[in-house]
C-alpha cells in the first residue's frame, strides 16, 4: 500500500524447550552479543538491516536445531510501543554495559595510580588490560545502534589511561603548536560525538583554525591523510594526556590563555572525565543540555552547530563576568 513507511525492524520470535537446559542459556548470550532487545517475553528486537537478519536467521536456525521453534519478521509500531521507546531499550542497555566497562577502566586507573609508588610494579599487565577494555569498547561500540551516551564516558576513561601509560619523556618533548602551522586542514574524529569533541570543534573552529573543516569516521584505527590532523581519538595528533581531557589539551598546546576559555575547559573535563577534579556546578547543566542535542542530531555536523552555539554564549558569559 502506497504511503506506509518501509518497516524500520526486525522481531525474532522464539519457543524454547525446557530440555536441554543450556539452550536457552546459549541462545540468551548469542542474542545479547548480537545487541538485540527483548520488547515482550522471547521477542526481540534489532534494527532492519541485511546482517540483521543474516544474524537472526542463525539464531533460528540454533533454535530450530535444538528441538524449539522461531520466526523472523519485518516489523513497524503502530501502537503501544513507539519507535523512540525502543531506541531508547537499546541506548539504554547499552549504557549499562557501558556503565560496567566504566567501573573496570576506573579500576585500572586507580591501580596506575598504585604503580606511581615506590615498588608500584611494571606498567606490561596495565597496558594488556587497556587494550582488553579496547577491544570491548570495540566490541560494544559495534552493537550500540542508536550512539547511547555511556560510550563518552568510556572513552574519555580509557584515554585518560593510555596517556598514563605514555613514558614521562614522551609526554614532556610534545612542543606547542601555532595556529599558523595548522590552518585549513581536516580534523578527523570519532562519529557520535559528545561533549568533549563538540567543545573542542567549537574551540578549533573559534580560536585556532576557523578555515577547518571535519571529518567524522568509525572506529580508532583511522590513520590520517594528507592534509588531516585527528583529535580525542586513540594515538591522535590531539587527545587526552595524562589526566586532561582533549580541550585542555588543545588550551595548552595551542597556548591559548584566555581565562573564559580555562572555565570552559573546567566544566568540560568535570563532564568528561567525571572525576569532579574541578567541582564546577555548571557541569551538570551542561551535561543535560549537550546530552539533548544529541539526542535530536544524530548528525555530527549538526551537533557541532548546536552545541558551539552553547559553548559560544558561555564564553561570552565568562568573558563578561570576569
Amino acid at each position: 500500500m502506497s504511503g506506509i513507511p518501509d518497516p524500520r525492524w526486525l522481531l525474532l520470535i522464539h519457543q524454547i524447550p525446557p530440555k536441554p537446559s543450556y539452550l536457552r542459556v546459549k541462545v540468551g548470550r548469542r542474542l545479547q552479543g548480537l545487541g538485540a532487545v527483548a520488547v515482550k517475553n522471547s521477542v526481540y528486537v534489532l534494527p532492519r538491516s541485511d546482517q540483521a537478519l543474516e544474524d537472526f536467521q542463525w539464531v533460528r536456525r540454533e533454535i530450530v536445531d535444538g528441538g524449539g521453534d522461531a520466526s523472523v519478521c519485518e516489523a513497524r509500531f503502530v501502537e503501544g510501543l513507539s519507535d523512540a521507546d525502543v531506541e531508547t531499550s537499546f541506548s539504554t542497555a547499552r549504557d549499562r554495559d557501558y556503565g560496567a566497562l566504566a567501573q573496570e577502566a576506573r579500576r585500572l586507573q586507580a591501580s596506575l595510580g598504585r604503580r606511581k609508588r615506590p615498588g608500584g610494579g611494571d606498567k606490561g599487565p596495565a597496558a594488556l588490560a587497556l587494550a582488553r577494555l579496547r577491544k570491548r569498547l570495540a566490541d560494544l561500540t559495534a552493537i550500540d545502534f542508536f550512539r547511547a551516551p555511556g560510550r563518552e564516558t568510556v572513552d574519555g576513561l580509557l584515554a585518560a589511561v593510555e596517556a598514563a601509560l605514555r613514558p614521562a619523556e614522551e609526554a614532556k618533548n610534545i612542543a606547542p603548536v601555532a595556529s599558523a602551522d595548522v590552518r585549513g586542514r581536516t580534523w578527523v574524529t570519532r562519529t557520535g560525538v559528545q561533549v568533549d569533541r563538540i567543545a573542542s570543534a567549537w574551540l578549533i573552529r573559534r580560536f585556532i583554525d576557523p578555515e577547518a573543516a571535519f571529518k567524522f569516521v568509525q572506529g580508532h584505527d583511522y590513520v590520517a591523510g594528507s592534509g588531516e590532523l585527528r583529535f580525542d581519538m586513540f594515538e591522535a595528533d590531539f587527545t587526552h594526556e595524562g589526566d586532561r581531557c582533549t580541550f585542555e589539551v588543545l588550551l595548552e598546546r595551542f597556548g591559548l590563555r584566555d581565562p573564559g576559555l580555562r572555565h570552559l575547559g573546567e566544566i568540560v573535563h568535570d563532564i568528561d572525565l567525571k572525576d569532579a577534579k574541578f567541582a564546577r556546578p555548571e557541569a551538570h547543566g551542561l551535561d543535560g543540555l549537550i546530552l539533548g542535542i544529541a539526542m535530536r542530531h544524530q548528525n555530527d555536523e549538526a551537533r557541532i552547530e548546536q552545541g558551539g552555539a552553547v559553548f559560544e554564549a558561555l564564553h561570552a558569559f565568562f568573558k563578561r563576568k570576569r
